[in-house]
């Protein structure tokens, strides 16, 4: 039985569909004013996990997750006053470039990040601009319902029309009031009345025709718009970080629900964050370091390049709620985690050779059951994947022990189908092909090494023992283990 911790009650609940096996699952996206940043490889990985496990489990997910591509001006963290201009056109005035130039740029940007860290592409990927008029609608039908009110060519959400308004973040809006700042817009009836449409000012250059004047939509009203035209007025699932609880998430259950009449969503989802030095990971303070650094070493904390799995692996080791502190040494650790995890699946697959069926024999059979076993009850207890990768590590240990028992092919071939089925699909951190075989297939790969054992055997038979070990060592340099065993020398990768 999954259960989910539902950010809207504090309670664990068991995963109930309103249509299964349908499920919309909707996760907010990134703004693209810059390159993406471990912050929100800890996001997308995480609900990337969360969506093939539902999937895994038989569920026929829609996944939809937007990308920002408006300039919102930005609220502070009580949703009370602006704070500047967007953070779009701000980047687009620094690079002297169109915003569309730098939106297009950066989602390039964001979705290379993406697959590299085997990231499953959203079914639907739908951008603000290219839904306004949706956008506009809502608002219609707020207003129209008493529960929006145009004032100096914007139009604001009223809070105290709805007095559920709260209820996700656990606050009062009479709190919200009393820490209101003086500088609070003159337009707003109540200091918590946030925009749905805000009015375009001289200079503006994103910006639409509306009933209300020249404008652009609020940042919490696209969501509303985008999720429920693809997924309708009730889903099951919408993600986010933990710091969109408040103002953003809640801004959008009451519009959502407001406009509708209906409850906006059945489970909410959110992960938290990647700290450094105990301070949140991102890129208005400065700390950040993005997906490309981490891939290519190139930043002063990095202590190299980390491939790409191994960051996903390293976000996996932690709980998605909870809060993951980014350091080197940790990605030295990750590394060396999916090293051992990697050893252990080119072995099975080795030694798997061309078994086409996959039947594990007694005692195996019984391990691999267990793991299975184990890995979904980790799995069903909100998403636990580091316990789920402890399970992937303990048959790791136990490939190793089972190498010298000769088993048949197909036991082999069961027990790498386990870690495509867990590893793979679930976790996404053991592909189908690593790069190192993509790179030399073992059947290329064979007469070579083969001929490298037989120079091998020559030198330890004329006790040239130099020469012998400089072999093994080469081979062992390239990533080729040897194994030396009664009936004669074997390789395998490492």
């Amino acid at each position: 039985m999954l259960r989910i911790y539902n950010t809207l009650t504090r309670e664990l609940e068991e995963f109930r569909p309103y249509e299964p096996p349908h499920v919309g699952m909707y996760v907010c996206g990134p703004t693209v004013y810059g390159h993406a940043h471990l912050g929100h490889a800890k996001s997308y990985v995480s609900f990337d996990v969360i969506l093939r496990y539902l999937r895994y489990r038989g569920y026929d997910v829609l996944y939809v997750q937007n990308i920002t591509d408006v300039g919102h001006l930005t609220e502070d963290t009580q949703g009370m006053a602006d704070t500047g201009e967007d953070k779009i056109a701000r980047e687009a005035r620094r690079q002297r470039r169109h915003p569309m130039q730098i939106v297009e740029t950066y989602t390039r940007s964001y979705f290379e990040d993406m697959d590299a860290l085997n990231i499953i592409r959203p079914d639907i990927s739908p951008r603000a601009t290219g839904h306004i008029p949706e956008q506009i609608e809502l608002i219609r039908r707020l207003i129209e319902a008493g529960h929006a009110y145009e004032s100096n060519g914007s139009v604001y959400f009223d809070v105290r029309s709805w007095p559920a308004y709260g209820r996700l973040s656990r606050r009062r809006v009479e709190e919200m009031e009393a820490g209101a700042r003086v500088e609070v817009s003159e337009d707003k009836r109540h200091p918590a009345d946030f925009a749905l449409w805000k009015k375009a000012e001289p200079g503006h250059i994103m910006q639409w025709p509306s009933p209300w004047g020249r404008g652009y939509p609020g940042w919490h009203l696209e969501c509303s718009a985008m999720s429920m035209k693809y997924l309708g007025e009730s889903f099951e699932i919408h993600g986010g970080g933990i710091e969109n609880q408040f103002p953003h998430h809640e801004c959008e259950i009451a519009q959502s629900e407001a406009a509708t009449g209906r409850p906006f969503v059945k489970y909410w989802i959110h992960h938290n964050m990647v700290t450094v030095d105990g301070q949140k990971m991102g890129k208005s303070l400065g700390n950040f370091i993005t997906l490309k650094q981490l891939f290519s070493g190139d930043h002063p904390r990095l202590a190299r390049a980390f491939h790409p799995l191994v960051v996903r692996l390293f976000i996996l080791t932690s709980h998605y709620r909870s809060p993951q502190d980014f350091s080197s040494d940790a990605l030295v650790a990750a590394e060396s985690g999916f090293e051992k995890l990697r050893a252990a699946v080119t072995l099975a697959r080795d030694l798997a050779g061309g078994a086409a069926s996959a039947k594990p024999e007694g005692d195996v059979a019984a391990r691999l059951e267990e793991v299975r076993r184990r890995f979904e009850e980790a799995m069903d207890d909100d998403f636990n994947t580091a316990v789920a990768l402890s399970e992937l590590f303990e048959l790791a240990r136990d490939v190793h022990t089972w190498e010298g028992r000769r088993l048949p092919p197909e036991t082999w071939r069961a027990v790498g189908q386990t870690f495509d089925r867990l590893g793979g699909d679930v976790l996404g951190v053991v592909p189908r092909v690593y790069p190192q075989d993509a790179a030399a297939p073992k059947e290329l790969l064979e007469p070579v090494v083969r001929l490298l054992i037989e120079m091998r055997a020559e030198a330890r038979k004329a006790r040239n023992y130099a020469l012998a070990d400089d072999i093994r060592n080469r081979l062992k340099a390239a990533g080729i283990q040897l194994d030396d065993r009664p009936e004669g020398t074997t390789w395998r990768r490492l």
